[in-house]
């Protein structure tokens, strides 16, 4: 997630989104920030 995101996202979202990556091991963090509609 760029710096931008991280800095303008609600504490959930960053949350949710760390979550994600770690339930999700078979997945690259570029895959999941691209499915949620942010930049690595």
């Amino acid at each position: 997630m760029s710096l931008m995101v991280m800095k303008n996202s609600p504490p959930e979202f960053k949350a949710d989104a760390v979550a994600l990556v770690l339930s999700r091991p078979d997945r690259t963090i570029t895959s999941i920030a691209r499915d949620l509609g942010v930049s690595r």
